[in-house]
Formats: C-alpha cells, sequence, structure tokens
C-alpha cells in the first residue's frame, strides 16, 4: 500500500472505536433484564454519585453534546428513573434527580461492573493488564479532550 497510514490496523482510533462498542456490546445483556441501556448507566452513575445535577454538568461529564443527552433524559423520565425539574436559582437551567426508582436501580446493578472485569480476565487479560488501562485511557482523554491550539 502506497500510504501506510490509511491502512485500518495502522488506526489507533479504530481499536478505540471497536473496543468503545465491543464494551458496551458486553453490558447490553446485564442492563437488558433492567431496561435500561449503556448511556442510561452512565447517567445514573452520574447521579448515583451526586444527585440534583443540571443538565450541562452531565453532558460536560459525560463528553456529550445537548442534543444526545435530552433525548436520552427524556426516555429515562419516561421510565420513572429520575425526574427534570427548573432551576430556582435560575429559570434556564434543568436539574435531574433520581426518583425512588432510580436510586433503588442502585442496589440492583451494582455488580455489574464486577461481572464485565471477571469475563475479560477469564479471557485473558490480567487483573494488572485491566488496571493499567484505566490511568492511559485518562491521560489520552484528557489530552484528546483539551482545545486545539
Amino acid at each position: 500500500m502506497s500510504y501506510p497510514q490509511l491502512k485500518l490496523d495502522n488506526q489507533l482510533c479504530f481499536r478505540l472505536y471497536t473496543a468503545s462498542r465491543l464494551v458496551t456490546a458486553s453490558y447490553t445483556p446485564f442492563f437488558k433484564q433492567y431496561g435500561i441501556t449503556y448511556p442510561q448507566y452512565l447517567v445514573l452513575m452520574l447521579l448515583w454519585e451526586q444527585d440534583n445535577r443540571i443538565i450541562s454538568d452531565i453532558t460536560e461529564r459525560l463528553h456529550l453534546e445537548t442534543n444526545t443527552v435530552t433525548p436520552l433524559l427524556q426516555r429515562m423520565e419516561k421510565l420513572g428513573l429520575i425526574v427534570r425539574q427548573k432551576s430556582q436559582a435560575d429559570s434556564r437551567q434543568r436539574i435531574v434527580s433520581l426518583t425512588g426508582e432510580g436510586r433503588r436501580l442502585k442496589e440492583q446493578i451494582k455488580e455489574v461492573p464486577n461481572c464485565l472485569a471477571r469475563e475479560i480476565v477469564a479471557k485473558g487479560m490480567s487483573v494488572e493488564e485491566l488496571q493499567a488501562l484505566v490511568p492511559l485511557l485518562d491521560k489520552f482523554i484528557d489530552i484528546v479532550s483539551k482545545p486545539r491550539e
């Protein structure tokens, strides 16, 4: 090939994209029984860490656009997991809060991350290798998310 930089197997972005898709797909069977999706799980985790978040905080933390998060939140509200209310401090902002059902789901779903980690280790990656990925990916995300100069 005259342009090796255009070969699919030479692309870091393709590896990251594939890893993301496969991890998300691996979570699907776990979440199916609770009627949620992986992106909804991410929102729930944020709210379990700190309830009553403004939508812009959720979009920023998840590295998503408002037009992606808004329909996601609407579906979660229909499922009875969250409520959205106008902020009393700033009526332009919406506060997202867990419902009782959203809080109860935390207890039911708490072992899901461990299930996936056990599957990965059982398939051949050591716990140490898995743990080493976290700081590398954090550094990568931090660098890639910085605005271009």
